[in-house]
């Protein structure tokens, strides 16, 4: 059975239950999650998950951008569980600044004066994002320029752009990407993450960027989807299988990283977590192997692996 999994702000997640009735439910998008636990990665990526039932329910995540400017404006968000935004939620800072996000799900702050590392957190909660606090002299600049942006991308992931010249606050920044507007969730002047527009399509886009009237350089990214197969028949101790994951919108080959999210059900094959490459080509094709230990649900979450390249 093939089940395509796709995302926009959150993963809409096919569960499969025992009796092979299918189900299509919003689950939060696991990159978010893995942006407020482990304070993001220099890279973004989109996480296909297959599971027999429904998985656990997860916590609001916190979107800061990687990057602020000393006494700059910038802005944040924060999602639901769902991966929709969230309104009146509260982040507290390092510093013992607190803000509340507004009716958009997002806040306007003024970055701190000291240089150096400032970490923000959701009321209530232990997991803390980093932002790295720059320099006004050396980082403010009115012509916009883009030093990193991803050469792969997912379609249902976010997209972080760093540079310089955008608008600390979202709204101020246009961007379009194949034509089409895309929503900024948190942004600075040095640092955008930026969604998708929801009909985007697999293959190269250009993206466009604009604040102030000044216009960043042309872009393009190659947006990829990931479409999951695999077996929907119960999971039993000492089974073997195969999931198949299909990349579309590139001949190219990308890395994949795995995570076995229930280990005690499943064991996936090769470690935990687990990178390969796809075959490249006209199918693009990936493997992974899971072994069942226990009858039960397993959760296996498959990332796009695109590390930020130069842009130019």
């Amino acid at each position: 059975m093939s089940c395509g999994l796709i995302a926009d702000c959150f993963l809409d997640v096919l569960a499969l239950d025992y009796n092979h009735k299918m189900s299509l439910r919003r689950r939060p998008s696991f990159v978010g999650l893995c942006c407020t636990l482990l304070a993001a990665t220099p890279f973004f990526s989109f996480f296909a998950v297959f599971a027999q039932q429904k998985p656990p329910s997860k916590g609001r995540t916190l979107l800061l951008p990687h990057t602020i400017v000393s006494g700059e404006r910038a802005t944040l968000a924060v999602l639901d569980a769902n991966g929709r935004l969230t309104p009146g939620a509260n982040v507290i800072f390092s510093n013992g600044d607190r803000l509340t996000t507004d009716k958009t799900g997002r806040a306007l702050f003024v970055a701190p004066l000291d240089l150096g590392v400032i970490f923000a957190s959701l009321a209530g909660r232990e997991a803390r994002v980093a932002a790295s606090v720059l320099s006004r002299a050396e980082n403010l600049k009115s012509a916009m320029d883009v030093t990193a942006i991803p050469r792969i991308a997912s379609l249902s992931d976010r997209l972080e752009i760093e540079g310089h010249g955008f608008c600390g606050g979202a709204d101020g920044n246009e961007i379009t990407i194949a034509g089409a507007p895309a929503f900024v969730l948190a942004s600075s002047p040095t640092s955008l993450i930026v969604m998708p527009p929801a009909d985007l399509v697999p293959g190269r886009a250009s993206v466009d960027l604009s604040c102030a009237k000044h216009n960043g350089p042309p872009l393009e990214v190659v947006f990829v989807a990931l479409d999951l197969e695999a077996d929907s028949s119960p999971l039993t101790p000492g089974v073997h299988r195969v999931l198949t994951v299909h990349v579309r919108g590139t001949r190219e080959k990308v890395s994949l990283e795995a995570k076995n999210l229930a280990p005690d059900i499943a064991e996936l094959v090769g470690g935990n977590p687990l990178r390969v490459s796809s075959s490249g080509g006209r199918d693009n094709l990936a493997h992974y192997e899971i072994i069942g230990r226990k009858r039960g649900s397993f959760l296996i979450s498959i990332r796009l692996l695109a590390p930020a390249a130069p842009s130019g």
